[in-house]
């Protein structure tokens, strides 16, 4: 639930990198949400043909809240493969060419499937760069929060950008993200 939170709280963030769990845990609970909207609809409609439509309301303001959040998530995640998110207006376009569409809709999954280029690319930093270093001085994905105080001496410098206390030599900011300088 996290990673579909994390989506959430990058609104409209199109700068930056996204893992593929990202994208895919927001993909899955996105179906899962219109899904159970669209039941809800659908037995609304099943009580009384006359009035039971008022309940697919729900579904269409949570596709209409979801767009922006989808577009940035997948922006980022083309980055995160060092392809520009421009692609994806050229996969708008495509899709309006039958057989070319279907096609290159099965490339847009391939694109959100491969893997991150490994350490920096023009986009960011690599999100996976917590895990490759063992989760050293790297909080857990939380509900987003202030970050914890460090209670001890540190010889690494305080991050720049939100004051966060190093507590290793990591290259990143454990709270923000951000390279260190």
């Amino acid at each position: 639930m996290d990673w579909y939170l994390m989506v959430w709280r990058k609104y409209a963030e199109f700068n930056g990198r996204s893992r593929r769990k990202e994208f895919w845990m927001f993909e899955l609970f996105n179906i899962l949400a219109i899904l159970v909207l669209a039941a809800l609809g659908g037995v609304g409609l099943a009580i009384s043909e006359d009035y039971g439509g008022v309940l697919f309301v729900p579904l269409g303001l949570y596709i209409l809240a979801v767009i922006i959040p989808n577009l940035a998530v997948q922006v980022r995640r083309l980055h995160d493969s060092g392809k520009s998110g421009w692609l994806l207006l050229l996969f708008f376009v495509l899709g309006f060419i039958p057989i070319v569409g279907f096609i290159a809709s099965i490339v847009q999954i391939v694109l959100m499937c491969i893997d991150s280029d490994p350490g920096d690319n023009e986009y960011g930093p690599n999100p996976k760069a917590a895990e490759l270093a063992g989760n050293a001085g790297f909080t857990t994905i939380g509900l987003g929060g202030q970050p914890q105080p460090f209670t001890g001496t540190s010889n690494y410098g305080v991050c720049g950008n939100c004051g966060t206390a190093f507590k290793d030599a990591t290259p990143f900011c454990s709270h923000c993200g951000v390279r260190r300088q």
